[in-house]
């Protein structure tokens, strides 16, 4: 009877708590505004062979330069504003 209570407990626990890894941002969200140079920190893929995600931080232009829409990325991918 105890490992059933355990269970119990442990479910209303886990279903009272926010997704792990959820985003705060709702889908859709632009970046926050910012000048010419803030920089914005995304999320970018792994290098070929290896498993470390890595966190890049360019400016709106440099983002655009590599064909990174800042403002459709920013809701899956954004980490953060510097500046």
């Amino acid at each position: 009877m105890v490992n059933k209570g355990l269970v119990i407990a442990v479910s209303a626990i886990i279903a009272a708590s926010p997704a792990a890894g959820a985003n705060v941002d709702a889908p859709g969200t632009p970046a926050p505004s910012g000048t010419p140079q803030t920089r914005y920190c995304l999320h970018v893929a792994p290098l070929p062979g290896s498993l470390v995600q890595t966190v890049q931080c360019w400016t709106r232009d440099e983002w655009a330069e590599q064909g990174v829409d800042v403002d459709k990325e920013w809701a899956k991918e954004g980490v953060g504003v510097v500046g």
